[in-house]
């Protein structure tokens, strides 16, 4: 298939609700998305009996050895249908890969276009275990192609990232202090947002410069902090959303990622990035009818890892590659200056926590149903949330005004 999809702004999301982000939530992860989960019923103007659409993705995004238990580390969407207290749902579905958001946004718009459900709840829920760290290493062998990397220390996502952005750094020059920068403006962003892990704690470029680093030239600033949180967002068609209370705000079209070719495992080498991350986001604007980035008013880009977000700018067009971090470093994505690039105005996982495309994907809804508080940035009318990276991740395009 190509051109536009069929489904483009046939599908709203109406309501939305989110809980506090905390390093350990004082109730289980379940109890915490049911309660989000009815929040963002009621904020849609709906009861949970017209809820009979149930999606989410309930990856546990950890490479340690935790275990995964449907209510406590992880919700599936089964286990909130059940919960919920609503009517029988007439569809369940789980995304199951690292573009989590973007996955889960394209079952509960098929879900909503094809009318296998009325009203879809999507929810993320993320859990970070007490015991051991969040990507400890416990194994005691390695097996398959584990076996040429985890015996040197390369296991996981720290170590991946890292060797990612060395290759960057050495290639285009790119130095801590513009790195720096990425941090200064998701930790000033997530600090203005009240459920935000980090509220009311911006960060600074001297604080960032001094802090230890955990994989050279990754440190500890430059990773999302693991935290207990749940998002939960409801869709349904264009044609009920008119009647609903909030301004819908429309899924223009979405587009995936794939690595261009197959690697050892956990090799992520930076052409393969650049190059599906290309790829992908030519799709976003085949299958949205966006005809680039000059039409997107709120482009929000993922930075699970800050090196993400030169990755991301690069991949949907506001900078050649190599160039976003001298674009960042002259200020191109400070949301105090006029002129910049709102690139971070969710504050993003830096500036949240380890919400996984969650803060993006929020920030979109908001601002573009006008519900953003003493935050909103005008009345934007086109927004993009990435998700995760470039060549795993995906982005969906949403607007406010069908075109």
């Amino acid at each position: 298939m190509s051109g536009r999809m069929r489904s483009s702004n046939q599908v709203a999301i109406v309501g939305f609700a989110h809980s506090q982000v905390q390093r350990h939530a004082p109730r289980s992860l379940g109890a915490l998305a049911v309660e989000t989960g009815r929040r963002a019923v009621e904020d849609a103007g709906l009861r949970t009996a017209d809820i009979d659409g149930f999606v989410t993705a309930a990856l546990f995004p950890t490479s340690g050895a935790h275990a995964v238990e449907d209510g406590t580390s992880i919700v599936s969407a089964q286990w909130m249908a059940a919960h919920l207290g609503g009517a029988d749902a007439r569809y369940t579905a789980n995304f199951d890969g690292v573009g989590a958001l973007t996955g889960a946004v394209a079952l509960a718009v098929n879900a909503v276009a094809s009318g296998a459900a009325d009203h879809v709840l999507m929810h993320r829920a993320l859990h970070n275990p007490r015991g051991g760290r969040y990507h400890d290493n416990p194994m005691r062998t390695a097996p398959g192609p584990l076996q040429w990397t985890a015996p040197q220390g390369f296991f996981g996502p720290l170590q991946m990232i890292a060797l990612t952005y060395q290759e960057y750094a050495q290639r285009y020059g790119a130095t801590r202090e513009s790195l720096a920068q990425v941090l200064v403006e998701a930790r000033r962003n997530g600090s203005r947002i009240p459920w935000s892990y980090w509220y009311g704690r911006p960060l600074s470029a001297e604080e960032y410069l001094a802090a230890p680093f955990i994989c050279d030239p990754i440190c500890r600033y430059d990773c999302d902090i693991p935290v207990d949180g749940v998002a939960t967002f409801v869709l349904t068609s264009a044609e009920r959303a008119a009647d609903l209370p909030h301004r819908p705000v429309y899924v223009a079209g979405y587009a995936g990622g794939l690595p261009p070719r197959r690697r050892v495992q956990a090799h992520w080498p930076l052409d393969d990035l650049q190059e599906a991350g290309g790829l992908l986001v030519r799709r976003l604007w085949e299958r949205s009818g966006l005809a680039g980035p000059a039409e997107v008013d709120l482009p929000q880009v993922y930075d699970g890892f800050s090196p993400f977000v030169y990755l991301w700018l690069e991949a949907l067009g506001y900078c050649q590659p190599g160039e976003a971090h001298r674009f960042v470093a002259a200020g191109g994505i400070d949301s105090g200056r006029p002129d910049a690039l709102p690139a971070l105005t969710s504050g993003g996982a830096l500036g949240n926590g380890r919400m996984h495309g969650v803060p993006q994907m929020v920030e979109c809804y908001l601002q573009l149903s006008g519900r953003a508080g003493d935050r909103q940035r005008g009345t934007p009318t086109t927004a993009v949330a990435c998700h995760s990276s470039p060549h795993y991740g995906g982005a969906v395009a949403y607007t406010n005004t069908p075109f």
